[in-house]
């Protein structure tokens, strides 16, 4: 294949479409996003503006994000994002090792059931939640048939993990399963025969080769986990809100701009910096990248 510099033009042509739909729909307004975090509501006529920002370069939106009112909304969003991440790593990995085990033939189904979640609308899926959680719901149906229940499932912190670890597990298994297939197995094979248990084959032989899926698997999931808002707005209660919720809150109902594009990019600060620390583990890890 000849190289790229020696065919500029057909490499413009079909590179131009792409770059510009990333300038236009991604660079511009995120640049714009960027500059209005350190602007402020205008005053005009001694009046502060409901529309108007003026972009005075203050950092006053990102001190404000450290008031101990928004630092315990974004502890709270922390510590809910992992326990869902871990939620879904332990539930993923053996899913993942089964569809890789399981027969050629049934590989493309397996691999099907998992992304078939994709095939439906967020917000479909989340109300079917709803229904399942409910006080009338399913799981209080078939609890109350052994005199269990009705628990209160839904306006809590359980129906936010339940409902992200459904969303994003799909987001933590193909990670995983693009590594563990990967997996040269004579090394499991020559771990068995020198002794080691399944336990200790596990831990000191597959899961630091497949370390590399493990983290993508994380990051895919928390980050998103980090800042969902529809699944805590429909699922949880007052006591239940994310960092995501306060974002979008600010955007529409509060019209401080802002103030939530300086949290929005908070979070995105944090993924930048998650994203270099899976590229300096990918640099010194010796397992089976993806």
């Amino acid at each position: 294949m000849e190289s790229w510099k020696e065919n500029r033009n057909v490499f413009w042509t079909f590179a131009a479409p792409g770059t510009f739909w990333l300038l236009a729909f991604f660079i511009i307004p995120l640049g714009f996003l960027f500059f209005m975090s350190f602007g402020e509501k205008a005053v005009i006529d001694g009046q502060v503006s409901i529309t108007e920002i003026d972009i005075s370069g203050t950092l006053s939106n990102y001190l404000r994000a450290f008031d101990p009112v928004f630092l315990k909304i974004i502890w709270k969003s922390i510590w809910v994002s992992a326990l869902a991440t871990a939620l879904c790593l332990a539930t993923a990995y053996p899913i993942a090792f089964g569809i890789c085990f399981a027969p050629p033939k049934w590989k493309p189904l397996l691999l099907l059931l998992v992304i078939l979640p994709f095939w439906i609308n967020l917000l479909i899926r989340t109300y079917a939640l709803i229904a399942v959680f409910r006080k009338q719901g399913y799981v209080n149906s078939v609890l109350g048939w052994v005199g269990l229940g009705p628990f209160d499932m839904l306006n809590n912190d359980f129906a936010v993990i339940t409902g992200l670890v459904y969303v994003y597990m799909p987001f933590m298994v193909l990670p995983l399963y693009a590594t563990i297939e990967r997996l040269d197995r004579s090394f499991l094979e020559a771990s068995l025969d020198l002794g080691a248990s399944q336990f200790q084959t596990f831990m000191k032989v597959t899961v630091p080769l497949t370390m590399p899926g493990i983290i993508s698997g994380i990051i895919l999931v928390f980050i998103p986990c980090l800042g969902s808002f529809l699944t805590p707005d429909l699922l949880g209660g007052t006591d239940s809100q994310m960092i995501g919720n306060v974002i979008e809150r600010q955007f529409k109902s509060a019209n401080d701009w802002p103030f939530g594009a300086a949290l929005s990019f908070l979070l995105m600060y944090a993924t930048f910096g998650a994203l270099a620390l899976r590229w300096l583990f990918s640099r010194n890890s010796k397992g089976v990248d993806v």
